[in-house]
């Protein structure tokens, strides 16, 4: 049966290594908020356009009082060339075994081009400084996926 986390619950606690192999756990930002997305590739489209819009909007995410990890199944290796190739100025956590993405519920079955397969779902999570889930998206759509975040979190500030 697959986990289903929503706005309230406690956030998951984690440990990835991010594409420079430093050590990221969810404890080591208590008192900030976190927005942790999970996407299903490096340097694919739709990922790329995702990873893009957080790059662009990273400053008024941060005067939001919130820090971007990206999560993925994608190797060390694999987020560094991608990292690099689209200056992302934030974490890429690798997740290859999926631990991480089925502990937030967002690892199982999805469509993609008509054909059902298991694998990492486009998913949101806005961590609260207390370790809270404060905001979920689940199916995300890449398209404008960042101005989303972005107005959630001032939203959750009452601007």
């Amino acid at each position: 049966m697959a986990i289903t986390l929503d706005a309230g619950d406690a956030a998951p606690d984690f440990e990835l290594k991010d594409q420079d192999e430093k050590t990221h756990r969810l404890k080591d930002y208590a008192g900030k908020t976190v927005v942790l997305y999970f996407y299903p590739r490096d340097d694919t489209p739709g990922c790329t356009k995702e990873a893009c819009s957080f790059r662009d909007l990273r400053a008024e995410v941060e005067a939001e009082g919130a820090v971007v990890l990206g999560v993925s199944k994608d190797s060390i290796a694999s987020h560094q060339k991608f990292r690099g190739k689209y200056n992302l100025n934030f974490p890429l956590l690798s997740d290859e075994g999926a631990k991480v993405a089925s502990a937030y519920g967002a690892w199982g079955e999805k469509i993609q081009y008509g054909k059902t397969t298991i694998g990492l779902t486009r998913s949101t999570f806005i961590i609260g400084p207390e370790g809270k889930l404060l905001k979920v998206w689940k199916a995300v759509k890449a398209e404008g996926h960042g101005d989303h975040v972005l107005k959630a979190l001032r939203e959750l500030k009452g601007k």
